[in-house]
């Protein structure tokens, strides 16, 4: 059965850092574009980033400069740096994956992915 669970999650002071992790398992990460996604209260979910086969990254606008995504194909295990957290950041984070061709560009909307972990609560506070 394929999961994906995330990681890393938490209360966290403005200017501080976080790493989310998306670990997953019954398939091989590596025929897989990741994305991250965040839902805050009452908002649409958001492409936030997304990382391709090939390890080309993609953010959203908002995030640029400030978080990074990466994977570890060897641990089925993607993750998300996220630096100089603002309130703004509050939400609940999600990671998605869906199996493309090599070098297929990763997609920051969600419908262009199928597999879904259940999300992780960051909340940026002081």
């Amino acid at each position: 059965q394929s999961q994906l669970v995330e990681s890393g999650g938490g209360l966290v002071q403005p200017g501080g850092t976080l790493r989310l992790s998306c670990a997953v398992s019954g398939f091989s990460l590596e025929y897989y574009n990741i994305g991250w996604f965040r839902q805050a209260p009452g908002k649409q979910r958001e492409g936030v980033s997304c990382i391709n086969r090939s390890g080309v990254p993609n953010y959203t606008d908002s995030v640029k400069g400030r978080f990074t995504v990466s994977r570890d194909n060897a641990k089925d295990t993607a993750y998300l740096q996220m630096n100089s957290l603002s309130p703004e950041d509050t939400a609940i984070y999600f990671c998605a994956a869906e199996p493309v061709a090599p070098n297929f560009e990763c997609q920051l909307t969600d419908y262009m992915y199928n597999y879904w972990g259940q999300g992780t609560q960051v909340t940026v506070s002081s």
